[in-house]
């Protein structure tokens, strides 16, 4: 008899590692990687709510009126190359300040939400601030694995999961 919360594979009859983890019973290790979503939205709210239960660090920036009583930062603070970000709304009018201050950070990846049928506004905005053409270059675009998501938590689940591809050394992948 094999004990409560415990898995077996059926074929072996024995304890299998992947069950355990599983049945939730080995933590979730997200090792020191952190992830920033900028602007709330109900993106954000997703991606923040799921990375967490993957073991992201979270964190969202938001330099909108008000946004600090929602706990969002209002600048975006110092970022280590452990740090992944997501920008959640490319119609913000802050979008190019933002993103030229994530540029200016060691950050790992940076990403900009958007349909790829169409042209990132972040590319003109990050331009008019005189942001390098190697920096510019450094943003993708769009996020996500390339799985028909249309609504906020499909497209959390689909940043998310190239995210931890990347993250476990995985060809999950980015590209459309």
């Amino acid at each position: 008899m094999v004990p409560a919360g415990r898995g077996w594979h059926p074929r072996s009859m024995t304890e299998d590692a992947a069950c355990a983890v599983a049945h939730g019973e080995v933590p979730v290790d997200g090792g020191s990687r952190a992830l920033v979503a900028v602007f709330a939205s109900p993106v954000a709210e997703h991606l923040l709510r799921y990375g967490r239960d993957l073991g992201f660090r979270t964190l969202l920036v938001d330099p909108g009126p008000g946004r600090a009583a929602d706990g969002a930062l209002a600048e975006v603070p110092e970022l280590g190359p452990d740090t992944d970000v997501v920008v959640t709304d490319h119609h913000r009018a802050e979008l190019g300040a933002v993103l030229r201050d994530v540029l200016k950070r060691d950050v790992r990846w940076v990403g900009v939400m958007g349909n790829p049928r169409h042209a990132g506004p972040h590319v003109a905005a990050l331009r008019e601030l005189g942001v390098p053409e190697s920096e510019i270059a450094r943003v993708h675009r769009p996020i996500g694995l390339n799985i028909g998501s249309r609504t906020p938590p499909e497209i959390a689940i689909a940043t998310l999961a190239g995210l931890l591809a990347d993250r476990n050394g995985k060809p999950g992948g980015f590209a459309f």
